[in-house]
C-alpha cells in the first residue's frame, strides 16, 4: 500500500472523531459584528480613536504582563484600528482608507488573536499590512492604497480540531461580507489576500464579494474542485512557496473534515504567481518574490506579476 493511501486512509478515519470534537468546540461562537462608520476622514478618525481607547482599557485589564505590552503595541501614536475585541478580533488599516483608490485586505490563518497580531513580525497582521503597504510605496509612489489587516474572526489554534473544519471560516465569512460591501460603496477597487486559514475563510466568502483579485498563499485547500467552484468573477491567484509545509497536507475533503482541491496544483484553474523558497509564514518578508507579487496584485498591476 503506498504511503499516499496510507495518509488518506488515515485522514478518513480521523475525519469521523475530529468533526465530532469540532461540533463541540465551545469557545467557536461568533462575535458580534460591529455597525462600520462612514467612509470620511472625520468619521474614520473618530473609530480610530474609540478603538484606541477600547485597546488601552483591554491592555490594563488583563494580568498577563507580556499580554498587555503587545496590546499595548498596539495602540501606540499614529496606528488606527478599524475595530477590536480582546475575544478574537483586531482590524488594523495602514494608509488612507478615506481617499484609497484600492484597498487590499490581509486575511489571516491559524494561530492569530489580538495578542499575536504583531509578535510574529511580518507573519503576523500588523507586520504583514506594513511591508505590504511599505512594497506597494516602493512600486507604485503615491498609488494611494490603503492595506487593511483583518483579523475579523476567531481564528483556530493550529493544533485544534477547529483548524480542520469550516465552522470559523464560516464565521469569518459571514463578518468579511459587510466589510467589503462597505469599501465597495466608495468605489476602491478590493483585493483578497489570504493566507493559510484565511484562504478557507475567503473561499466561503467570494461568491458573495464584488472584489477584482483574491491571492491564496499556502491554503490548505478552499473547499472547492475548482475555481469555477468559487462562483466568483475576481482574478483568483495562487502561490505557495518551495519550502511551506503545507504541501504535505492531504487535499482531501472527507465528512466534513479538510479542504479539498490545492488552489496552487495544475488544473484548479488559478493564476499562479511566483512565490519563491520560503516557508510556510515568509510570503510577507521583505525582499522576497512573494512580497513584491502580492504587492504588485494588491495594485491591480495584473500583468506586472511573475509567474
Amino acid at each position: 500500500m503506498t504511503a499516499r493511501r496510507v495518509t488518506l486512509l488515515a485522514f478518513t478515519g480521523a475525519a469521523l472523531v475530529l468533526s465530532t470534537a469540532a461540533a463541540g468546540d465551545a469557545s467557536s461562537g461568533p462575535l458580534p459584528l460591529r455597525p462600520l462608520p462612514a467612509l470620511t476622514g472625520p468619521a474614520l478618525s473618530a473609530r480610530y480613536a474609540a478603538e484606541r481607547a477600547a485597546i488601552e482599557s483591554a491592555a490594563r485589564g488583563t494580568e498577563d504582563p507580556r499580554t498587555s505590552q503587545r496590546l499595548r503595541a498596539l495602540a501606540a501614536p499614529g496606528r488606527t484600528f478599524l475595530d477590536f475585541d480582546p475575544r478574537g478580533r483586531a482590524v488594523e488599516v495602514v494608509g488612507d482608507l478615506a481617499t484609497a483608490r484600492r484597498v487590499a485586505v490581509l486575511v489571516p490563518g491559524a494561530d492569530t488573536t489580538p495578542a499575536t497580531f504583531d509578535s510574529r513580525g511580518t507573519a503576523s497582521p500588523g507586520g504583514g499590512a506594513r511591508a505590504l503597504y511599505a512594497e506597494a510605496e516602493r512600486l507604485s509612489p503615491g498609488a494611494r492604497l490603503a492595506v487593511v489587516a483583518w483579523l475579523g474572526y476567531p481564528a483556530p489554534a493550529t493544533v485544534s480540531p477547529a483548524v480542520v473544519t469550516t465552522g470559523r471560516a464560516d464565521q469569518g465569512a459571514r463578518a468579511l461580507r459587510p466589510l467589503v460591501t462597505w469599501l465597495d460603496a466608495r468605489g476602491a477597487g478590493v483585493a483578497l489576500l489570504c493566507h493559510s486559514y484565511g484562504t478557507v475563510v475567503c473561499g466561503r466568502a467570494a461568491k458573495d464579494l464584488d472584489v477584482t483579485d483574491i491571492a491564496v498563499f499556502g491554503s490548505p485547500g478552499m473547499t472547492v474542485a475548482s475555481a469555477a467552484g468559487l462562483r466568483t468573477s475576481a482574478r483568483l491567484w495562487a502561490g505557495r512557496a518551495s519550502g511551506d509545509w503545507m504541501r504535505y497536507v492531504p487535499n482531501v475533503r472527507v465528512l466534513g473534515v479538510g479542504f479539498g482541491a490545492d488552489p496552487a496544483g495544475a488544473g484548479f484553474g488559478a493564476r499562479r504567481f511566483a512565490a519563491g523558497d520560503g516557508g510556510h509564514s515568509d510570503y510577507l518578508r521583505p525582499g522576497g518574490v512573494a512580497l513584491r507579487n502580492l504587492a504588485l496584485i494588491a495594485l491591480g498591476r495584473a500583468g506586472d506579476v511573475s509567474r
